[in-house]
């Protein structure tokens, strides 16, 4: 079944109750929308015929803003021609936020926002996203509003500014970059807006749900007994936005859902767990600024979720005494977040539902999927869990069958061997190489680095030089002290990737994030490697001529090109010189 043989009923403004999903226009309801219209049919089928494990299975209602507006908008403003010059991102949503959005359009956001007095998410709905082909993940904002304000008129304008900032992401930097990298045009996309209800409830002047999630059918890095095609499952607590900005997050095996990370210690489990969470803030903004996304959200510490009794059912406690982590929070002690009573005692089938979902998903779109979730429940434990599915989309996976060899593998030309590689195919023609030196390395650096990183990759897409990033930490990384905090755009002139873990340090490689999807998506080549573990030639990369060299980054350029391989059914990958 698809999206266009579903019947979206049009949002009327004397409906009372409301159809939980809606439309405001005429035109294209864009991929996100399109895809989780299909998806409730295909929910509502199977859990009326199976039941729901004790969870309320659903998608948030949400009302969708279609395509026509969005042409309107960028007409009656003239803002094609601001946004032909690419100034930068706040530039562009200066712009657009000073826009008249259609008065008509206008009338029933005015009225849909006056019956509503719960947070709303303005979440993009691009005719691009979640394409088989090329999903655009992440790449357009998402804007949280309290709305909670006893005004009308100040959550009508908080509503407004939301949907102009959604419409101005269209055209910031990383998206222009990823549709660029795909073959798209400039005006290729249009921008359907999705206003739908935030999963989770209000906690002492916070909102969020307890839990959140991203299921994907394929693991790219699995450990212990866990394989490739069993999956991988990344929880946190609070808003998702911790997992798709890769910060530190629970990540499992649906396999093996007992299994519990590598760590070395007690104190690495303490130091590499997820320790802050956000949620939306349902009191007085910090600062009023239309341009930031994050303007009504807030990052908390761990005691704020266990004031509010939200650590019960995700939560473990580190006992001092016998240097052990204990799950649940009945013990005094600092709080991990481990996911423990769910997933190692059984307080809820949450595994069992996912393996459902996740094979559900598959069927629907005839490919490997990526889910995103949210979990939530009350102090009454009869109540059924609300299991919210925010979004479902295709991983696109290349089929290309490609062998390496031990004598590659172990070539004396060898720049870089590891068995964890990601992605699949070949990629030749490769001559500059930009990385991070080992020496001196440090985390404090990070910012700077992007900074610069930037500005570079602008030269090389000019100079039509594509090229190896290599560096340390996660890519993309929210948090500077974990990876270095680029957005895609900001080096998507890379056509192979390299994250190692710094010398002495342990950092949970990317997994799971947006960052991470599109370049997998794009069929970038990405290497993750163990420090003194995995081969990479420091000392002949190190010797080569310096083209840049600015202490903190250093560009070479090579007499003849790489050949970069990764093969996709072994994990093994190589760049040979």
């Amino acid at each position: 079944m698809t999206s266009q043989t579903i019947q979206v009923p049009s949002f009327r403004r004397e409906d009372d109750p409301r159809p939980a999903i809606t439309r405001i226009g005429d035109g294209s309801m864009g991929g996100k929308a399109s895809g989780l219209i299909t998806l409730q049919q295909d929910l509502n089928r199977k859990f009326a015929e199976s039941g729901s494990r004790g969870f309320q299975v659903g998608i948030p209602a949400f009302t969708v803003i279609t395509t026509d507006f969005f042409d309107r908008f960028m007409k009656q403003n003239d803002l094609y021609s601001v946004v032909e010059s690419e100034p930068p991102d706040d530039r562009i949503a200066h712009h657009f936020l000073r826009g008249e959005l259609p008065v008509d359009l206008t009338g029933d956001l005015r009225h849909l926002i006056a019956g509503t007095r719960y947070p709303l998410a303005v979440r993009s709905s691009g005719m691009l996203e979640d394409a088989a082909d090329s999903p655009f993940a992440g790449i357009y904002a998402t804007k949280m509003i309290p709305n909670n304000q006893p005004d009308t008129d100040a959550r009508f304008r908080s509503l407004v500014e939301a949907i102009k900032f959604v419409y101005a992401s269209t055209f910031f930097a990383a998206a222009r970059a990823y549709r660029q990298a795909v073959g798209f045009g400039p005006r290729a996309e249009k921008m359907a807006v999705m206003i739908q209800d935030v999963a989770g409830r209000a906690r002492n002047g916070r909102y969020y749900p307890i839990a959140s999630g991203v299921a994907r059918s394929i693991n790219f890095y699995p450990q212990g007994p866990a394989k490739p095609e069993e999956g991988v499952v990344d929880l946190a607590l609070g808003l998702g936005k911790s997992i798709v900005d890769g910060g530190q997050v629970w990540s499992y095996s649906p396999a093996h859902p007992r299994s519990v990370p590598p760590f070395a210690s007690t104190t690495d489990w303490l130091k590499q767990t997820q320790r802050k969470f956000w949620a939306v803030n349902m009191g007085r903004p910090k600062e009023v600024n239309p341009l930031e996304e994050t303007e009504f959200l807030v990052h908390l510490e761990l005691e704020d979720a266990d004031y509010d009794n939200t650590l019960k059912r995700v939560a473990s406690t580190y006992d001092a005494g016998s240097d052990r982590i204990q799950p649940g929070v009945a013990m005094p002690g600092p709080r991990i977040i481990t996911f423990a009573p769910i997933l190692q005692v059984g307080l809820m089938p949450l595994n069992d539902l996912l393996r459902e979902l996740m094979q559900l998903g598959r069927e629907t779109t005839g490919s490997p999927v990526e889910m995103e979730f949210a979990l939530d429940w009350g102090e009454n434990n009869k109540e059924p869990v609300v299991f919210s599915v925010l979004q479902i989309r295709p991983l696109a996976l290349s089929a290309e069958e490609i062998e390496i060899s031990r004598e590659e593998f172990e070539a004396p030309n060898r720049l870089l061997a590891t068995a964890t590689a990601l992605g699949n195919g070949i990629v030749e023609g490769v001559c500059d190489i930009v990385y991070l030196p080992r020496k001196d390395f440090d985390f404090k650096h990070s910012q700077k680095i992007a900074r610069e990183l930037a500005e570079l990759n602008r030269a090389m897409l000019q100079q039509h030089r594509p090229y190896l990033l290599m560096g340390f930490g996660r890519w993309g990384s929210s948090d500077p002290w974990l990876g270095v905090p680029v957005n895609w755009g900001e080096i998507s002139g890379a056509r192979a990737i390299v994250e190692s873990t710094p010398a002495g340090a342990h950092v949970d490689l990317s997994q799971g994030s947006h960052f991470f999807h599109n370049l997998t998506n794009l069929k970038i080549l990405f290497f993750s490697l163990r420090y003194g573990r995995d081969f990479l030639d420091w000392e002949w990369l190190d010797k080569q001529k310096a083209e840049i060299e600015t202490g903190l980054i250093r560009h070479v350029r090579l007499g003849k090109p790489l050949l970069i391989k990764v093969d996709g059914r072994t994990r093994l990958g190589v760049i040979l010189r």
